[in-house]
């Protein structure tokens, strides 16, 4: 079971809670553009907080196959035989290297990040190649 960490939940919380103490700020002086830009920054950053208190257990493993958060906080449980490809799409930008779990069902493409499993993605695609097999 790979999940997104509380830290990061947490701190997306925060956030977001900044940015609506920003726009109270700016409504209170007359700063009609800052309010603009904090208050979908607020909702934004917010609801993925709450999504991830929601729905923090991003992928799952088990006999029949895998769990996958779908929608906003759904779940969609995906048989094995249905599992195209797994794959860790690697890729590097400004001195640093990043990687993407990318899980093909045919109809749909899941994608994770290492903050969406809180692990590597290649060892998590590793764990669901042998769980897979």
């Amino acid at each position: 079971m790979w999940r997104v960490r509380r830290e990061l939940a947490v701190f997306k919380i925060l956030g977001a809670l900044a940015c609506a103490g920003l726009a109270v700020y700016w409504w209170v002086a007359g700063d009609v553009r800052g309010v603009i830009l904090a208050v979908p920054a607020a909702v934004l950053v917010g609801g993925m907080g709450v999504r991830d208190l929601i729905a923090p257990v991003r992928l799952a493993a088990d006999q029949s196959g895998i769990t996958v958060v779908h929608g906003f906080a759904g779940k969609r449980h995906v048989p094995w035989e249905a599992i195209r490809d797994i794959k860790v799409d690697v890729s590097r930008r400004w001195g640093r290297r990043s990687e993407i779990l990318e899980i093909d069902t045919g109809d749909n493409l899941h994608i994770f990040s290492r903050h969406d499993l809180d692990a590597p993605p290649t060892e998590v695609a590793a764990a669901l190649r042998r769980r897979g097999t």
